[in-house]
């Protein structure tokens, strides 16, 4: 008998269910990945991709950027609209790194693309949104170097060697370059910070550092995990699925990664880390343990803010329906909106 290559095998319908994630993935015994939505019709759009467009569509213009040819990696760019044609002013730039569970999502969706022209355009900043390798296929640290690789691709433009890219060797600010990500974004803000203490990233200066909701946890459960309501965009299931899919094989929540607070990480207070503006939802799923993050940054004399949105759940504000719909989910997102944009402003 001979046996075909997986590939071969991948093409065949009677592949066998090895794991899933309840309407956002599905992993087969031949190692293959259904990301289809298979949730609320109505909610699909979420995810659906926004082609980029170079023409300024409410005051910002967006671009796709391949940052390494061997590796494929991109990025997605946002400028906001100058004030006049002749603006020669320098802006900041967010390098962001979605959420996902180090699983799903694309820089790309339309949840990120709705929150982050606002951003670009309400706080003056150019946003750069990494494409990260996804889990089971590619397990962690492969976000964490992609995203270190983007900023490193910041510092060449900065330097003016490899490839160009005009919007950012126009208009950025790279003595002014912040670290911002969701949910598990948000693991990839600290770990990127840390990282980048070790060595020398000039010509770009790290200002700050803005996790949300990061997906900081333990392998005990938290109270907020046990007592706290789970949502469409974080369940219990959802959280240790997508971990034990994305955590190198045999690791555990207590993992550097996602426990940084934790005794298997580098103490906090040896780190090297930029300002940091930490934003938490006050009923999320998994608040306590990014509140241990706070208090082990306070514990270390660490430069750290904390912006709390009263009454709102995990990732919140990446919900249009929600935004649009429910007052209090609308003022909350302007509030994070804001307290981002005034972080950014006095750093």
């Amino acid at each position: 008998m001979v046996h075909q290559p997986l590939s071969e095998q991948s093409q065949f319908p009677h592949k066998k269910i090895v794991d899933e994630v309840s309407g956002w993935l599905t992993v087969f015994d031949d190692g293959s990945v259904d990301r289809t939505w298979t949730g609320p019709p109505e909610v699909k759009f979420l995810s659906d991709p926004v082609p980029p467009h170079e023409d300024f569509v409410d005051g910002v213009a967006t671009r796709d950027v391949i940052v390494d040819v061997e590796s494929g990696l991109r990025v997605r760019i946002y400028l906001p609209e100058m004030e006049t044609k002749d603006d020669e002013q320098k802006l900041p730039v967010l390098l962001h790194f979605h959420g996902g569970g180090f699983c799903i999502s694309q820089a790309d969706w339309y949840m990120y693309y709705h929150v982050y022209t606002r951003l670009a355009r309400e706080a003056k900043v150019i946003c750069v949104s990494v494409f990260l390798r996804r889990a089971p296929e590619n397990r962690l640290p492969a976000a964490c170097d992609d995203s270190f690789s983007a900023l490193l691709w910041l510092k060449s433009l900065a330097l003016g060697v490899g490839a160009h890219e005009s919007w950012l060797e126009t208009h950025a600010d790279f003595s002014r370059v912040f670290l911002i990500g969701d949910s598990s974004g948000g693991n990839l803000v600290h770990n990127v910070a840390a990282r980048s203490g070790e060595g020398d990233l000039s010509p770009v200066r790290l200002a700050g550092a803005i996790p949300i909701h990061p997906g900081f946890v333990r392998s005990t459960r938290s109270k907020s995990e046990l007592e706290q309501p789970q949502t469409p965009f974080l369940t219990l299931d959802m959280l240790d699925k997508f971990l034990s899919l994305a955590l190198p094989v045999g690791a555990t929540k207590d993992h550097p990664i996602t426990c940084p607070m934790g005794d298997g990480a580098p103490p906090i207070a040896a780190l090297n880390l930029p300002p940091i503006l930490l934003c938490v939802a006050e009923t999320d799923l998994i608040k306590d343990t990014e509140m241990e993050y706070y208090e082990a940054l306070k514990k270390a004399n660490k430069d750290v803010e904390l912006m709390i949105n009263k009454g709102m759940i995990h990732s919140f504000y990446l919900n249009k329906i929600a935004v649009d719909m429910d007052p209090l989910t609308g003022v909350e997102t302007e509030k994070l909106i804001a307290g981002i944009a005034d972080f950014v402003k006095r750093h």
